[in-house]
């Protein structure tokens, strides 16, 4: 929790702060952030809600500075971190020797016990780049740690630390076990049972070293909650930087951190103890050793004599004495152990050896495999010569690289004279022409390119290369830079490397349910009708919420709005009905409906994390885009009305239309859709799991458990926090009127206490209903009346939006500039003339509010009972004074959105 200002005043005169330091203090703890990150170049932003700073933390980057938001977060000694501070100005010598002052703003600005200060995050390949490009701000000292000395000098005179953090230093181990252990770290986890926790202490201190797997097996009583409670209480111990929880057979238990210090010592001394009784030679008939500079074969280990073989043929017996002997004084060894250098040098042979080279090594150890056992070999028409080089060859290679087969290969790869051949001013040539002529946005042609060089070549009286070289070397060159100069960045995307991970040194899709979800959307490919008068509606949005670890769809809704607001809602309203709870990492594009202030309030009140990916690179979201593909495939393009048939227009014909072949409505299109993704597709293998989302997802809530503590119950203060709120998140009361939203003012007879008239309140409203709005009065949510209720009610935002749209045209038409007031809104949209604007607009929500209850007949809470372990609702409850909107944000929930940055 946040320093009292008492306690911030006892570490200030504790560490021996000035007092300019103690106003730049207060400023920083008083101001929001100085910027809000964004998603661009390809990094993925991140909003964090803090339990220890109690309001959403942002990082620009999660494969960076989220990690320092990690460490600050369980790290006992930080006290406090703010993101983006205030900017500060760094004033250092260009490279070119010119004096420069820039505004700098840090990552974060950290108070410790022992220190306070700012610090930067950046990764190690950025700090490589900018130390050439300012080698006056970033430095690397003899320590191998990297400085930042116009910050450090910015810093000294308040007493302050700046602190450059690399990329290198960051133990993601121990990152994705704090992540694992996040849920459990709650003040609200429940409590281990007593019988429970017995028998797990009891088991781990009879057993230490006892590995994770291991003890569910000994224990299938006590399930994986109940573990990792006790871990995260460090009633059972485990290092944290050894090994991650998800790979439970590589984690070991103590009952508490001596005895794994004292369990590693004890196996280290016994590894020594046993690497020096070992024999230095392994004693065998075939074994390769060496002896007065010759190298030797084991022939046959007898009871009195060994008997070696040389390479020219020559035989000799030793005593079992002498040879053992000759052991102890090292004149006779055995083969050099293999290093890790001689490993990388083996695999890297292998991984230049093509088939044929392969085969061709086989059929030459067919012929030396008798000779290395000692063994008479039979005559072949291959000449002892040869075969004495192929014996040569691998006994050089097993002295080199411990690993005699490498001798065999015939290393074609290296064979040939590879220099290039042309002439030096050729080649810049070439190279130029392809740079500055054939890279650029002009997108000119190989041949002409080509062309423009034989001409440059004449002029110069150079040689010039041939046409098939100069191509050859435009495809050398790397194909996304070259793309990117010739069309731009956003084409080059699709040549780049696929995107493997969310988080690169993490596991991309998380290590269990729930840790990471995907939400998307997308239109679908098939025209619908309205299902009271058959008029077509157009496509319909569909959007996905699925679980990144099992591929499981947790929720799908469907609507004809284009993507806002109220799908973002819907869809984690859907979830929390289905499954009572959300994703503890959300990832969502740069969308604006994912921007706003009522989606960042839900996430943020349930502690779920939003990662943003970067623009125009949907492979970041490559669960929801491969999903979105399978639903058209395998479902929509199965029904009448389907428009697959529209990607040739000039062959489709009136009759054949998707509009005319169409007959699904939107209700009835969302029941199937449903049926299709929570049977149909969570039930078929899925190729990049081996089984089915819906057993990936049992076994992984078996493994990484089931936390009863995220559970979410569907009440009404939930519900609430779904629905939308204002730009500001608050209206004011004004007497006899009461709030106005979007034009409407809306009453309720709490507005008469005069402790509340001309007040801000927190308000919410029905994006289906206009009619009605709530708003937050002394403790509790009410609910408010429209000045014209008959008119309104029922009344989508969406038909307000439209009807407002149309007045403001009229009104521009006769060059007035009026605002639009209830009154006209309502008379408009009792007209005529508004009847065939708004008509598809409330066909198309009417369609929407239809399907919405149809699902909601035809599924109940515990439509997957049968694979999930019963919701009991052991969360905590959900306070209505606890949410995080203007005035509403209580000492429950201290969690605060920031607005105005």
């Amino acid at each position: 929790m946040a320093l009292k200002d008492e306690e911030l005043d006892d570490l200030v005169q504790g560490l021996g702060l000035p007092q300019r330091a103690q106003a730049v203090i207060a400023a920083i703890r008083s101001s929001p952030p100085a910027r809000r990150v964004r998603s661009a170049a390809g990094n993925v932003s991140v909003r964090y809600p803090s339990r220890k700073m109690g309001q959403v933390v942002q990082a620009e980057s999660h494969r960076n500075e989220l990690a320092g938001i990690y460490e600050k977060e369980h790290d006992l000694d930080t006290l406090e971190y703010y993101d983006q501070p205030p900017p500060i100005k760094l004033v250092y010598q260009a490279r070119s020797g010119r004096g420069v002052g820039v505004w700098h703003t840090p990552d974060f600005f950290v108070i410790r016990r022992d220190a306070i200060g700012w610090e930067e995050w950046k990764t190690e390949e950025d700090l490589l780049h900018l130390t050439e490009q300012m080698p006056h701000r970033y430095i690397r000292s003899e320590a191998g740690r990297w400085r930042c000395p116009p910050g450090e000098a910015y810093a000294q005179p308040f007493g302050f630390f700046y602190r450059v953090c690399s990329s290198v230093e960051i133990d993601w181990v121990f990152q994705r076990n704090m992540l694992f252990l996040e849920d459990y770290l709650r003040r609200d986890c429940p409590p281990v049972g007593p019988a429970a926790a017995a028998a797990t202490l009891s088991l781990v201190a009879a057993k230490p070293g006892l590995s994770l797997a291991d003890l569910r097996q000994c224990i299938p009583d006590v399930n994986s909650d109940d573990i990792y409670a006790l871990i995260a209480s460090e009633q059972v111990y485990i290092n944290v930087y050894a090994a991650p929880l998800a790979e439970p057979k590589r984690v070991l238990l103590f009952r508490d951190e001596a005895t794994a210090q004292a369990y590693q010592m004890t196996m280290e001394t016994a590894a020594r103890a046993a690497i020096a009784e070992a024999r230095p030679l392994d004693v065998a008939p075939g074994v390769s050793v060496a002896w007065d500079g010759r190298w030797w074969t084991l022939l046959n280990v007898g009871q009195s004599a060994m008997a070696l073989l040389a390479e020219d043929g020559t035989l000799v017996e030793l005593p079992h004495m002498a040879f053992e002997t000759l052991v102890k004084q090292g004149k006779l060894t055995g083969l050099p152990v293999q290093s890790p250098g001689n490993r990388a040098q083996v695999q890297e042979l292998l991984s230049r050896a093509s088939p044929d080279d392969l085969q061709e090594a086989n059929r030459r150890y067919a012929f030396i495999a008798p000779r290395l056992a000692g063994q008479a070999a039979a005559e072949a028409t291959t000449p002892a010569r040869t075969i004495r080089d192929w014996l040569a060859r691998w006994r050089a290679a097993e002295q080199t690289y411990g690993c005699g087969y490498v001798g065999l290969l015939p290393r074609r790869w290296a064979s040939g004279n590879r220099q290039r051949k042309l002439p030096a001013e050729t080649l810049a040539a070439l190279e130029a022409f392809i740079t500055n002529d054939y890279e650029t946005l002009k997108q000119k042609s190989k041949f002409e390119v080509y062309g423009a060089l034989l001409r440059a070549c004449e002029q110069q009286g150079i040689v010039a290369p041939s046409y098939k070289t100069f191509a050859q070397a435009v495809e050398r060159c790397p194909r996304q830079e070259q793309v990117a100069k010739r069309q731009g960045h956003r084409a080059a995307y699709q040549h780049q490397s696929f995107y493997w991970e969310l988080t690169l040194t993490t596991p991309r899709h998380g290590d269990r349910p729930f840790e990471i979800g995907h939400i998307d959307h997308t239109q679908l490919d098939i025209e619908l009708l309205c299902s009271q008068t058959n008029r077509p509606l157009g496509k319909p949005w569909a959007t996905f919420l699925s679980d990144a670890f099992s591929r499981r769809l947790l929720a799908v809704t469907l609507t004809f709005d284009s993507p806002s607001y109220r799908a973002c809602m819907m869809i984690l309203r859907e979830c929390v009905r289905r499954h009572g709870r959300l994703p503890q990492t959300i990832v969502v594009d740069g969308g604006a409906e994912f921007q706003s202030t009522y989606f960042e309030t839900l996430l943020a009140r349930y502690e779920c994390t939003k990662k943003t990916r970067p623009a125009a690179q949907p492979r970041f979201g490559s669960v929801c885009e491969r999903l979105f593909g399978t639903t058209n495939t395998r479902f929509i393009y199965n029904l009448l009305g389907n428009t697959q048939l529209m990607r040739q227009t000039r062959q489709v014909t009136k009759s054949v239309t998707p509009q005319a072949q169409a007959c699904w409505s939107l209700d009835r299109l969302y029941v199937r859709l449903c049926e299709w993704a929570y049977e149909v597709y969570d039930t078929i293998n899925h190729p990049a799991l081996g089984q089915s989302p819906r057993e990936a997802f049992a076994v992984g809530l078996a493994q990484g458990g089931y936390r009863p503590q995220r559970l979410i119950p569907y009440d009404e203060a939930f519900q609430m926090l779904t629905l939308p709120t204002t730009r500001k998140g608050t209206a004011k009361v004004q007497p006899r009127l009461g709030l106005k939203i979007h034009y409407i003012h809306y009453w309720c007879d709490a507005f008469l206490d005069p402790e509340i008239e001309k007040s801000q309140v927190p308000v919410r409203f029905d994006p289906f209903d206009a009619g009605v709005a709530y708003a937050f009065v002394k403790g509790r949510w009410v609910r408010c009346i429209s000045e014209y209720y008959p008119c309104f009610a029922g009344r989508s935002q969406q038909e307000l939006m439209l009807a407002t749209a149309e007045l403001r045209r009229r009104q521009q038409r006769h060059q007035q500039q009026l605002p639009i007031t209830a009154r006209q809104l309502a008379d408009f949209l009792a007209s005529l003339e508004a009847e065939e604007l708004l008509l598809i607009q409330r066909l198309q929500d009417a369609g929407a509010k239809a399907a919405l209850t149809a699902i909601t007949d035809t599924q109940t809470d515990d439509t997957d009972s049968r694979d999930e372990p019963p919701i009991t609702h052991r969360a905590r409850a959900t306070d209505a004074t606890s949410l995080p909107s203007g005035e509403a944000a209580g000492a429950d929930n201290p969690l605060v959105i920031y607005e105005d940055y």
